[in-house]
Parts: C-alpha cells; sequence; structure tokens
C-alpha cells in the first residue's frame, strides 16, 4: 500500500504570488483562502497574490500566508486520493502539520497561527526597539558542523543556535548586532556561506520568551488533541502522541530550538520499520527547502521528497 508523509514548510519560504495557480485550477484550493479571509477577516487574496517581499515576511503576515498555502495544497491532494499517514512541520510548518494530524481542527489552526504571528511580529518590533530599531533575526550557517555553530554562538551575547537543520547547516537566532558577529566569526572559522535570512525575528531562541508567554495565555482555551496519525515534533525531535504535551510544546517551541535532523531520523527509521507499504515524501505548500534538505540525507537513497507548491509539481507528482 502506497503512505504519504507531509513534510511542512516554515517561514521563509513566503513568495508573492505563492499558490495562485493551483488557486486558479482548483476550487479546493481557493476555498480554503477564501475560508482564511472569513475566519480572520484578512483579505488572503490581496496578501497572497498582491503584497510585496517585505510585506509578506512580517511574521503576522507569513505565518497566516504560508499556513494558508499548505492548507489549499492538502485540500488539492486529497482531491487526487493522496492523504498524510504521517506528518511534521519546520518551525510554523508544526500548525499545518497538526491539522494533518487531527490534533488542531481546520478553524482553531488558522485562529492559532493568526495568533501566534501578531504576538511574535510585537515581540521581534519590541526587540528592534531595544536594538536602536536594528531588526533581529536568523542567520544561516553553512559549512559548519552544528558543533562548530553552536560553539561560535555560545560565545556571542544574544546569540543561539536555533535550527539544526542538517548536519552542515545551522541556523543562529539573534539580535541584529549578534548575528552580525556570528557571520563574521562563522566566516573565519571557515563556513561556505553566512546567509541573513528574509524572517522577522530571532525565532526558537530565549529571545522570544515574551512572545511564549504571551502565546501560552492565546491557546489556553484551545483543544489539542492526541494525533489520529504520525506526527513528530520540532522540540523532542521525536514521534509526539500526546494532546497535551503537544500543546505545552506549542509553547515551548517559540523559545527552543528545531530539532530537524533528529526528526528525519525518526521519520526514516518509521518508514523502514513499516515493511508493509510503501512510502513516498511530500513538501506541501510553498518552497523546497525541505524537499531539498531531505535530498542532501543518507536517507533520500531510499525515499524521495517531491515539493507540491504549483499546478506543475501537482502534475509532475500525479505522472
Amino acid at each position: 500500500m502506497k503512505k504519504y508523509a507531509f513534510l511542512f514548510p516554515g517561514q521563509g519560504a513566503q513568495v508573492p504570488g505563492m499558490i495562485k495557480d493551483l488557486c486558479d485550477a482548483y476550487p479546493e484550493a481557493r476555498k480554503v483562502v477564501d475560508e482564511v479571509t472569513k475566519i480572520t477577516g484578512v483579505d488572503m487574496p490581496k496578501l497572497l497574490w498582491e503584497s510585496d517581499q517585505a510585506e509578506l515576511s512580517r511574521s503576522d503576515n507569513s505565518q497566516l500566508a504560508i499556513t494558508t498555502a499548505s492548507l489549499a495544497v492538502m485540500e488539492v491532494l486529497k482531491s487526487k486520493g493522496i492523504e498524510a499517514s504521517a506528518a511534521m512541520g519546520f518551525s510554523l510548518g508544526e500548525f499545518p502539520a497538526l491539522y494533518a494530524a487531527g490534533v488542531l481542527s481546520f478553524e482553531d489552526v488558522i485562529k492559532v497561527v493568526r495568533q501566534r504571528g501578531l504576538i511574535m511580529q510585537a515581540t521581534c518590533e519590541n526587540i528592534a526597539k531595544a536594538n536602536e530599531g536594528h531588526a533581529p533575526g536568523m542567520t544561516a550557517v553553512i559549512g559548519l558542523s552544528q558543533e562548530q555553530v553552536a560553539e561560535i554562538a555560545k560565545k556571542i551575547p544574544d546569540a543561539y543556535a536555533a535550527n539544526l537543520n542538517s548536519s552542515v547547516q545551522t541556523v543562529v537566532s539573534g539580535t541584529f548586532d549578534a548575528l552580525t558577529a556570528v557571520e563574521a566569526a562563522a566566516k573565519e572559522a571557515g563556513a561556505r556561506r553566512a546567509l541573513r535570512l528574509q524572517v522577522a525575528g530571532p525565532f526558537h531562541s530565549p529571545l522570544m520568551q515574551e512572545a511564549a508567554d504571551n502565546f501560552e495565555k492565546a491557546i489556553a482555551d484551545v483543544t489539542f488533541n492526541s494525533p489520529s496519525k504520525k506526527l513528530f515534533s520540532n522540540v523532542t525531535g521525536k514521534e509526539a502522541t500526546d494532546g497535551a504535551e503537544i500543546k505545552k510544546n506549542a509553547v515551548l517551541h517559540l523559545t527552543n530550538p528545531v530539532r530537524w535532523t533528529d526528526e528525519e531520523k525518526v521519520l526514516f527509521d518509521m518508514m523502514e520499520a513499516d515493511k508493509d507499504n510503501e512510502w513516498t515524501l511530500i513538501e506541501p505548500g510553498v518552497g523546497k527547502v525541505l524537499a531539498g534538505l531531505w535530498a542532501k540525507t543518507d536517507y533520500a537513497e531510499k525515499y524521495s521528497c517531491a515539493p507540491v507548491n504549483s499546478v506543475e509539481t501537482l502534475d509532475a507528482l500525479n505522472a
């Protein structure tokens, strides 16, 4: 039997005009966009298709836009008989994964992501004010080990190893000045690149504690069900099975690293143990970052990961 694992992208994947062709071609995708508009009061067609990159990069915009794109693609895949048997998401991508696994309802995941984006944007603006208007953010260090990058970050105040993307790619969160120092130190240590990302803040680091406190209050009355499908956690790097624990981790998520390489390993081990089924990985939504990270692992020799973000990539999946 054919089974699918969905890997959902996070902030930074956003692009102006995203999923426009899919929404034009598939009414079920457009229906998701319109439903999000109804739930949030945000003009989603305008945000998705008329915003420039700077506007889309704000946390209050990008989180809602990327989540909407992922859910819209999921609906199109569902119409083709393709549904997730396992789900995990990178950073923000954990929230569409929670929906895919039955932890959050459609309405709740949209409301939660909307609040999360607003809260995180406010915290980022507060950090910028405290740093003479210099916006905090994240830098991807490529070509050094996770341990080397963690060591560099430890020596620089307000810098934290945040996203453990691969054996040679680690993302550091920090204030503007901290990231400038990290970039210089990384290049001196032999990094191939140190690239400032198109995100609005120092996510997955202690600098986001204010946001975590506010987010905990915002989701206090939201029901997190235990997952009905295999689900994996950024916070633990392991399978998540309990709704109450998943709710706690949704808050810890804001201040703790994304253990993506651990999740990839756990997913691979699960697929390997499932001898009766044939597994395919799909990245639904925007971009192909996670498919690219997967392709650089040893696991890609046995299991492929296909991005689905347009009519063309959907047709390629069905071919």
